[in-house]
């Protein structure tokens, strides 16, 4: 095996990750050539090679994209805010009809290392804070049950909302063990499916693979589009197929805000007819770096802000509205017919996207090196790079302070830190206390002052924190808390069983 794999790597040109071999033990030597053995000597080369490439096309005129764009389309667009009531409220109800027929799953991306979080576990298994202490894969997990729980009601039933979860090398065993220590936080264990999605080398500027120990070469996540191929890998998509699974909605696993298969932005797709959708928020200022959902050459798809001018990105409508406005949330509806497509067709005309990272490496006399620079390329796909194949695409317009707050960076961080997302989600409890008729009280007994604010600069005037398993969405809170007079902190929890 050992000539074979230095063959291979010889016509890679990628002789270099062997250059330690002679001083690796037996049992190091083993590792190695296991996991060289997985990658395709062409497939290496090309990897390789088109890193380097699109790192040199990075690095050179960015592209720009201003003549070809244009906003969604006013009949493609839903809003939490702005459609009826009406309509809203139909939504809904055809949301909780396919989900009360067993017809909708959840799929969890999380592969992420978490590194910009400063954590060397899964960013589900992180607490912000919040009073109960509870994690965020908990978290969905309660809003999962309770969901189930209201459509089972509304219609006299028992349903079931799969949970797959796309995990990585990093994230599979910890993940595994995470949810087995917490009895899968009351879910049945049959309806939690985990699958991993495949790692491909980081690779140094000069277009050389990367070792990141003598014995190891530097791998990282193919990014959250690799979903497509993993769905195919694990034969995921057979499994949704046998379960009767039609919608699928998939997110991200760092927002905490997320609402799992929610049944609005579910029955708005479907209502729709739509094979492919997006959730997205209002912009919160002209040069936000995110993502926008706008069409290119007249095919939606998420353009980045890198990709737009100052002067396309400030550009307004007769209301004075931004016209490049639908920031990118990762949160999406996807049809089962549809993922099929992508998976067994399609999948291979995605690109790659280049991301600079600090990957750490192992010099040339063998010593482990953590730069505190960028010096590696990690390529990914992004999940919604497919809307390009939808033959129906849908947005839908929701609330930031209600729906998106992600974690993704520590502390020192000037947003998306786990202060900011605690605050967010205890904003939010606040209100839906005060909506259901509650008022705080001090220490002395005295009301607390209502007012309004931000995760941003301060905390809620009065801590809240209410169960997932008491109401997914603000829903049912006048038995438990109208004209009730409640001491901050609080915390609304479902007893224990």
């Amino acid at each position: 095996m050992e000539e074979e794999i230095r063959r291979r790597l010889q016509d890679a040109g990628q002789e270099q990750l062997l250059r330690f071999w002679e001083e690796l033990g037996s049992g190091e030597r083993r590792a190695l050539l296991g996991e060289l053995q997985l990658l395709d000597g062409r497939e290496l080369r090309d990897h390789c090679r088109r890193a380097q490439d699109a790192y040199l096309r990075e690095n050179s005129a960015p592209l720009r994209l201003d003549d070809r764009l244009r906003p969604a389309n006013p009949e493609d667009m839903g809003s939490a805010r702005r459609s009826h009531r009406g309509e809203l409220r139909a939504w809904e109800e055809e949301g909780y009809c396919q989900i009360a027929q067993n017809k909708v799953a959840v799929l969890l991306l999380a592969g992420g290392q978490g590194t910009r979080l400063g954590v060397t576990y899964p960013k589900g298994m992180y607490r912000v804070g919040l009073p109960s202490g509870k994690t965020l894969y908990q978290i969905q997990a309660e809003r999962l049950l309770r969901l189930q729980q209201v459509a089972g009601e509304k219609h006299s039933t028992r349903c079931t909302v799969p949970w797959y979860i796309m995990t990585s090398e990093f994230t599979l065993n910890p993940t595994q063990t995470f949810f087995e220590e917490h009895n899968f936080f009351g879910i049945d264990r049959a309806d939690v499916i985990m699958f991993e999605q495949r790692m491909l080398p980081a690779v140094g500027f000069d277009g050389k693979a990367i070792l990141e120990r003598k014995d190891k070469v530097a791998m990282a996540p193919d990014g959250n589009g690799g979903l497509y191929r993993a769905l195919a890998d694990h034969h995921i998509l057979e499994d949704m197929e046998a379960r009767g699974i039609s919608y699928i909605h998939v997110y991200c696993v760092d927002n905490i805000l997320v609402k799992m298969a929610d049944p609005v932005f579910v029955g708005f797709c479907v209502s729709k007819g739509a094979d492919c959708g997006a959730k997205v928020v209002e912009k919160s200022f002209p040069s936000e770096p995110v993502g926008v959902v706008c069409q290119v050459d007249g095919i939606y798809q998420v353009v980045e802000y890198s990709e737009i001018s100052p002067d396309t990105a400030e550009k307004r409508n007769p209301d004075g509205s931004l016209t490049y406005n639908a920031g990118s949330i990762c949160n999406h509806f996807f049809t089962l017919d549809f993922l099929k497509t992508i998976s067994g067709t399609l999948e291979q005309r995605l690109g790659y996207h280049v991301a600079i990272k600090k990957v750490p490496y192992v010099d040339e006399e063998g010593n482990l090196v953590k730069p505190t620079r960028p010096n590696g390329i990690k390529m990914e796909k992004f999940v919604f790079d497919v809307f390009q194949f939808a033959k129906s695409f849908v947005a839908f317009e929701v609330e930031r302070e209600e729906e998106f707050s992600p974690l993704k960076n520590a502390d020192t961080a000037d947003k998306d830190t786990p202060t900011m997302a605690r605050r967010s989600l205890l904003w939010q409890h606040y209100r839906w206390a005060l909506k259901a008729g509650a008022t705080f009280i001090d220490a002395s007994g005295h009301a607390i002052a209502e007012h309004s604010g931000s995760p941003d600069v301060s905390e809620p005037p009065a801590i809240c924190e209410i169960s997932p398993l008491i109401s997914y969405f603000g829903e049912g809170l006048d038995v438990h808390l109208k004209n009730k007079a409640v001491s901050s902190p609080f915390i609304l929890d479902a007893p224990r069983a």
